[in-house]
């Protein structure tokens, strides 16, 4: 069989908001994704963890406030430990169902360090909000560690960290070389793990990566075929919210920039995954990228659901 190389990103429904949910979730994103295992696609697989390492920090954070002993774990740990055990969830998971259909297929997961620039202007002004409420008292200690803080009206205070751009995939050839071999790789977690070059060392960013921007940048490294982003909606609208709503099923390159110029794509939800198709065709003027949700990704495949952007 020729298979179809597809780098399939997984949105926060396809893994649930709690470690019970997420086991659950991933049975059925399991079905998902060895319906295209059996479609004749070859996968590489990256996935959202904002749920799972807001879970983590709050943990983390708050095992520190009871045992002193203990220091809080940075965001780059944070990142590392959602990536493990998300990839576990999904990768035990998938198995098994390929298992239970009589395909034999190994599945990895590759903790993946994703760097970034230490002066990008994401770091001066951070959008991300992460982990608990905290007190005006907590919120001042934050501050004077340097980080940064948003004030909730009637919550309290939450801490903001940056989101900045991704540079390079740190072990971009060790997930070629194994999705060339034929296994099915989950790689990029959560964006990756942020680090910043140091000569010759890493060193772990206080930031997240959006999933989006890295499955446009995993699926360009890799000359993917088709870039897959599963959500929460079957399609991409224009107009989405109003009366006026109607479901694209085709969109081009330029269309998609003109609804962008148009403002027609919320930020933090539907922009992200567009940017992330655009990155993607820019580099593989070929490919094509197929935005769907997971309940919809078979009729999808057949054209009859689904929003294919090409250029």
């Amino acid at each position: 069989m020729n298979y179809k190389k597809a780098v399939v990103s997984l949105g926060h429904k396809a893994l649930g908001y709690t470690t019970l949910e997420q086991l659950d979730a991933v049975k059925i994103t399991a079905r998902a994704l060895a319906d295209l295992a059996e479609a004749g696609y070859q996968l590489t697989i990256t996935h959202s963890n904002g749920p799972q390492i807001s879970m983590i920090h709050k943990a983390m954070t708050e095992l520190r406030r009871v045992y002193t002993d203990y220091t809080p774990a940075p965001m780059c740990v944070c990142s590392a430990m959602s990536q493990g055990y998300v990839g576990y969830d999904i990768q035990n998971s998938l198995k098994a169902e390929l298992l239970s259909r009589g395909i034999s297929k190994t599945v990895s997961t590759i903790l993946t360090q994703v760097t970034v620039d230490p002066y990008d202007d994401a770091f001066y002004e951070p959008t991300k909000l992460i982990g608990r409420h905290m007190s005006a008292e907590d919120a001042e200690a934050e501050i004077k560690k340097g980080n940064y803080v948003k004030d909730e009206p009637g919550k309290g205070f939450r801490r903001i960290i940056a989101a900045p751009k991704p540079l390079d995939i740190v072990e971009i050839e060790a997930i070629r070389t194994l999705a060339d071999a034929g296994q099915i790789v989950i790689a990029c977690g959560g964006g990756g793990i942020p680090v910043i070059e140091q000569k010759h060392a890493l060193k772990g960013a206080s930031a997240v990566i959006e999933k989006d921007a890295i499955a446009g940048k995993l699926a360009a490294d890799l000359m993917a075929d088709q870039l897959i982003i599963l959500t929460s909606v079957p399609n991409v609208y224009r107009n989405f919210g109003t009366q006026e709503q109607e479901a694209i099923l085709r969109l081009s390159l330029s269309e998609a920039e003109e609804m962008i110029r148009e403002d027609q794509f919320e930020k933090g939800t539907m922009l992200p995954k567009i940017e992330a198709a655009i990155s993607y065709l820019s580099v593989n003027k070929g490919g094509s990228a197929l935005v769907t949700s997971i309940n919809a990704i078979g009729p999808a495949l057949k054209g009859k659901a689904g929003t294919l952007i090409t250029i």
